[in-house]
């Protein structure tokens, strides 16, 4: 007889771990008993020694569908009795590695108990099981058990109490369960209608093209007819966003593939457990339903989710003769750059302005928690925003670190991470620490999960920059600070991503970040290790005048560019190009001369904008990254075959590599002048450019082999894949992002590592 001690980390916790493990013991002739430590499952089996191997195989490889299984520890033990049975049995909570699960979207059970007139949670707006519902979200503290979650308010009745202990039950353990008997109520907001009929309300407004604010698992969402285009745009007007794309709810999966491209791998995401926004091309032409373009102008793609609430999915089909679209806007219930509504306070303090109703509901949310944003590369995820459905999950790395900290993370996307050992948690999207509710909830949220994590860190992690509002934010925390630069901090995350420590090259390219040099980085090309890092090369340098302004404005880095290059020439190109008033033209050249709001910069979110502005495609931005959006698309448009002429991609300069992009911009303004087609020459700079980094990085690597890329300039997968394509055609691995955004939504990730690094060697 064989005799194991078994140790299963993850989130084993609220997801039928104990009862899926009885099952497999009994399928295998094991005996033994499976308990719940907190940190972990223990399990002990005894079985003959091929059962026992069966049954470890098992629980590897058919845990329950929504567990994620990070480590296992396996060891023999000397059975000091033996078990007859295998039983589930109660245990204290023990000190340990602590997994939070995330919210999981209404499984097909649940789905399918909804519709039926049978069941008697027959169109209950709260409906679930041990495979879905809320997790995170109605977290107060650790154990999750329902008297530490916000439905220790709701007492269950006497039959979901049943189910709630009944081991082969499938709401055993459930700490959401509940019924139309027991559970929570919607309402609408500031009114006395609830129930069944506050439903019907929100149904028959959104059908006659009113704009209302749901209530979700994480937050509300502003939602409306995807296809009434007045609906849309007047929602856009309210919220003062004319041309940044909505996210959309689809009734189910058959709609999506009526509207959007799919394929198997996308379809699995879409459907899965996490549900994110997933971003899909469009279907056109003839037999493709009618969406409004309002929804999302000018953009071959659209981001897309299924419902993942009950209450959603009982917003698209109710027992009424209300017709409802089929698709709905989705987007989060907030104003630009804010974190999303949570209570109904905020609810009307924000969003009463844009809605004609508000559908609530009584069960607290905890922590905020705003949808997922995801596309897809190569038959992976890529990353947008990490947050409903994956956030908090840990990377759990291969090196041993000692010590905890939290990393505050950037201004923009912002996220937190806290770090313990060798588990790094990254938070859920919070948003642009600009709004002052941001910092706010940015404070709030970092109590709450070293609460929920069991941590007091001593150390915060912080950005170099002095006015970061997050970098503010740690410094009032208290707490020791350890400051990391930007870009750095950007190629650490995908080391961090990648489970890898060692000495990378990396290939930074965002939109602004400060250097050490009191300049302004964005096209950086680092050699990096876990200790420090190098700055071997950038792009060429440029004059940013006008500050803020300049990032909305594309066409004034444009200019700031043509006059460098172009000197007593450049009015003439200017005035071919149709860029600008030449007053304005010569007012910034004034301010250049004198230095006047003007700072170096190597941005490669502003050489965007201003190739952007030069090929007459966006001059003028109304969110960020919306010229170099335009830019990709058009480059993406082009049915020619572009030839990347043959300059001099890479020079020396300042100490350092110097991808000359000042040439690629000549090269480009040229071609332009001389009547080229723009979307010819958007494909031939996102080419150049790719050639420029991938031959400067690969000057800079001596006998380094593997790169990393970062930065939110590769959300564009176009440019991603032409420097990846250039790199491993040289024989080099290349570290990309899947599961952390590669945007300063990623940031935070890697400022942890490089505390912990640091912690590590001073003894935590």
């Amino acid at each position: 007889m064989k005799s194991v001690r078994i140790k299963v980390y993850g989130i084993v916790q609220g997801v039928g771990m104990r009862p899926t493990v009885a099952r497999h013991a009994s399928a295998c002739a094991v005996t033994g008993y499976v308990c719940n430590k907190g940190p972990f499952v223990e399990i002990l089996a005894q079985g003959e020694e091929d059962d026992v191997k069966k049954f470890i195989d098992k629980i590897k490889y058919e845990p329950p569908k929504r567990s994620a299984v990070l480590k296992m520890d396996i060891k023999e033990k000397d059975p000091d009795e033996k078990y007859k049975t295998f039983e589930i049995i109660e245990s204290s909570k023990v000190e340990g590695e602590i997994f939070v699960s995330p919210d999981i979207a209404i499984c097909d059970e649940c789905l399918s108990e909804l519709y039926d007139k049978n069941d008697r949670r027959y169109l209950h707006p709260f409906i679930n099981c041990t495979s879905c519902g809320p997790r995170l979200t109605i977290l107060d503290s650790l154990p999750y058990d329902r008297p530490r979650t916000s439905m220790r308010k709701f007492p269950m009745c006497s039959v979901c109490e049943k189910e709630y202990y009944d081991p082969s039950s499938r709401r055993y353990d459930a700490q959401p369960v509940c019924c139309n008997d027991c559970g929570p109520s919607v309402y609408i907001a500031g009114t006395d209608i609830k129930g069944e009929e506050a439903i019907r309300t929100a149904r028959s407004a959104v059908a006659l093209g009113k704009v209302i604010a749901v209530k979700g698992i994480g937050g509300f969402h502003l939602c409306c007819d995807a296809a009434n285009d007045a609906a849309v745009e007047r929602l856009r007007q309210l919220k003062s966003r004319p041309h940044k794309p909505f996210a959309v709810m689809m009734k189910d999966i058959d709609t999506v593939r009526r509207y959007c491209k799919t394929d198997p791998f996308k379809e699995e995401i879409l459907t899965g457990h996490n549900k994110p926004i997933v971003l899909l091309d469009k279907k056109e032409g003839e037999g493709v339903p009618f969406l409004s373009e309002k929804v999302a102008p000018g953009n071959p793609t659209i981001g897309v989710m299924l419902p993942y609430a009950p209450l959603h999915c009982l917003i698209f089909d109710y027992k009424d003769d209300t017709l409802v679209s089929p698709v709905l806007i989705m987007t989060s219930g907030n104003v630009s750059g804010a974190p999303i509504a949570s209570t109904d306070e905020e609810a009307f303090s924000m969003l009463s302005g844009f809605c004609d109703l508000i559908l609530s509901h009584d069960r607290d949310i905890n922590i905020r928690t705003d949808d997922s944003v995801t596309d897809t590369l190569d038959g992976k995820l890529y990353m947008i925003r990490r947050s409903r459905g994956y956030a908090p999950l840990p990377m759990m790395l291969s090196k041993e670190f000692k010590g905890e900290l939290v990393a505050y993370g950037a201004d923009l996307k912002n996220t937190f991470c806290i770090a313990h050992d060798n588990l790094f948690y990254p938070s859920s999207y919070i948003g642009d620490m600009e709004d002052m509710r941001s910092s706010e909830v940015l404070k709030s949220s970092v109590i709450k999960m070293n609460k929920l994590l069991e941590t007091d860190p001593e150390y915060a992690v912080c950005d170099l920059h002095p006015r970061y509002v997050s970098s503010l934010l740690a410094e009032e925390s208290g707490r020791k600070i350890i400051r990391v630069q930007h870009h750095y901090a950007h190629i650490l995350s995908c080391m961090a991503e990648n489970d890898y420590t060692d000495e990378v090259m990396g290939i930074a390219l965002d939109g602004t970040g400060f250097g050490e040099d009191d300049t302004i980085w964005g096209g950086e090309i680092l050699r990096c290790s876990l200790d420090g890092f190098e700055r071997a090369g950038s792009i060429a340098p440029f004059d940013h005048c006008g500050g803020d302004l300049a990032s909305r404005e594309g066409y004034r880095i444009a200019l700031s560019m043509i006059g460098s290059i172009y000197k007593d020439g450049s009015e003439d190109v200017i005035r071919v190009l149709d860029l600008c008033d030449l007053n304005a033209f010569r007012a910034i050249s004034k301010m250049i001369e004198k230095k006047i709001n003007t700072v170096k910069s190597t941005s490669t979110g502003r050489l965007f904008d201003a190739v952007s502005a030069i090929l007459g495609i966006r001059k003028t931005s109304t969110f960020e990254g919306h010229a170099a959006m335009e830019l990709q698309f058009a480059a993406e448009r082009n049915i020619n075959e572009p030839v990347i002429p043959d300059i001099e991609y890479v020079r020396s300069g300042s100490g350092r590599k110097i991808v000359a992009t000042d040439e690629i911009v000549r090269f480009i303004t040229d071609e332009r002048i001389k009547g080229e087609d723009p979307d010819k020459l958007a494909m031939t700079f996102h080419l150049m450019l790719a050639e420029g980094a991938a031959r400067c990085a690969l000057d800079a690597a001596g006998d380094i082999d593997t790169f990393a890329l970062s930065g939110g300039c590769f959300q564009n997968k176009l440019l991603l894949t032409e420097v990846k394509k250039r790199l491993e055609k040289e024989g080099k691995k290349v570290l990309i992002h899947s599961v952390v955004p590669p945007n300063d939504g990623g940031v935070a990730l890697g400022q942890a590592l490089y505390g912990m690094n640091k912690l590590s060697k001073i003894g935590g």
